[in-house]
């Protein structure tokens, strides 16, 4: 089944049910809702240097109302020195540790907008991205966020308006994701649309543009985003890197084995694409080359909720800095403790596991109590989608209703659960 992106559905007035996510559009049997896009103006002193002259352009978009003082804006530098900053991970057997080989456990939330904004030429954000929004996430008990980017914006393609790509665009988003870990919580950095036509089965939208969700990233823009974005976070080990948000290269090739065969290698390995595929391996063998040893999240098969496959096809890492990245919905195929037990419980055995993405389209929290209570038991770590307060709480699904964090349905049931594990988080 096709899905269009919601630019087209915003083009036809398809908006009456109110925003829907932003992951990868399913057909019906896997994702019966469609998850589609959604929809900075922070004062800054301008200075003599041309990189903070950038930054302080991106950080005056008219496109939205939230302020910062030029201290959120702070670098690198702030985010490593800071006494309340992130920790720094690192990858030991199964485990994310800090610097001082403590355990760490991530509680978090997915935070919209960076991925589809700036493609709708609507600007970079959707809500604020102030330090007063930051401390309203750290409130409901929340430790890390991701942070889902579009290739075209980060790269500055000649199709995204100037002042939401490029530069602006890079220099917006390298300063949230810096107040995020310098205010203690870790950031995950995900490239979650990309260029590349693809018409086949279960396509989100006939564009070439990165406008929807793909099957798998394109060699030509992916590979210089990741070289790119590892450099610009290099030395920040805070920030984990998503390589690719829903692979589902097994629809493109109708075969598991293929679509395993293609995410690992991309290229002539990937049948039924019209554009050059960047598999698993090439994009961390980019990130590794800047010299970047920051940990690597990788999500499987079927939009990344297949992990059936992910231990035999692990690329390798001179860094040995990975990390399994799994979605689980209360509509996925694997959504049962028994699936559970039979195929996510061996990779945490090995790896270091990071649900990227958890949530139930009901608006109510009996799934993910399930799902969070199985992962607590193996020390794993999971972050709902999603902190946007125009997201519906089913078909979002979304938690907050507003930014100060007024839950919805969803959300008091993660925020109750958050709450809970609070020990367990390092």
């Amino acid at each position: 089944m096709k899905f269009r992106s919601t630019i087209v559905r915003h083009i036809l007035g398809e908006q009456s049910a109110g925003p829907v996510a932003t992951g990868g559009e399913q057909p019906v049997t896997k994702r019966p809702w469609l998850r589609a896009t959604r929809r900075v103006k922070v004062a800054g002193l301008a200075v003599a240097v041309l990189a903070a002259t950038l930054l302080s352009l991106a950080l005056t978009s008219a496109t939205n109302n939230s302020t910062a003082t030029s201290a959120d804006s702070a670098g690198s530098a702030m985010a490593l020195s800071s006494p309340n900053s992130a920790p720094q991970l690192h990858v030991s057997g199964n485990k994310l540790v800090s610097a001082s080989g403590q355990r760490v456990v991530l509680h978090g939330v997915d935070r919209s907008g960076t991925e589809f904004m700036c493609a709708q030429n609507r600007g970079i954000f959707d809500g604020p991205n102030s330090a007063a929004s930051i401390r309203a996430m750290k409130q409901y008990g929340i430790n890390a966020v991701r942070v889902p980017l579009n290739e075209a914006c980060w790269n500055g393609e000649s199709y995204v308006k100037h002042s939401m790509a490029g530069a602006p665009y890079r220099a917006a988003v390298t300063a949230y994701v810096n107040r995020l870990t310098a205010n203690g919580m870790n950031a995950i950095v995900d490239l979650h649309w990309t260029d590349g036509q693809y018409m086949g089965l279960a396509s989100a939208c006939a564009s070439a543009t990165a406008t929807c969700q793909k099957p798998m990233p394109d060699a030509a823009g992916a590979v210089p985003f990741w070289k790119s974005t590892a450099q610009a976070f290099k030395g920040n080990d805070a920030v984990i890197f998503d390589l690719f948000n829903e692979p589902y290269p097994d629809q493109a090739n109708h075969n598991i084995a293929a679509g395993w065969r293609c995410w690992l290698h991309g290229g002539g390995d990937c049948a039924g694409f019209s554009y050059n595929v960047a598999g698993m391996q090439t994009l961390v063998s980019a990130v590794r080359s800047t010299g970047a040893n920051n940990v690597i999240m990788l999500g499987g098969l079927t939009w990344s909720n297949d992990l059936s496959q992910w231990l035999s096809h692990e690329p390798a890492d001179p860094a040995h800095n990975l990390a399994a990245s799994w979605h689980s919905y209360n509509f996925n195929a694997c959504s049962t403790t028994a699936c559970w037990n039979k195929q996510i419980a061996p990779v945490i055995a090995k790896v270091p596991l990071i649900a990227g993405e958890i949530g139930e389209n009901d608006c109510a929290g009996s799934y993910v109590d399930r799902l969070t209570s199985w992962m607590d038991a193996h020390s794993a770590s999971y972050l709902a989608w999603t902190w946007n307060s125009d997201f519906n709480c089913a078909s979002g699904p979304g938690l907050i209703t507003s930014y100060n964090g007024q839950p919805t349905g969803f959300g008091a049931a993660y925020e109750a659960h958050l709450r809970s594990v609070a020990h367990m988080t390092g």
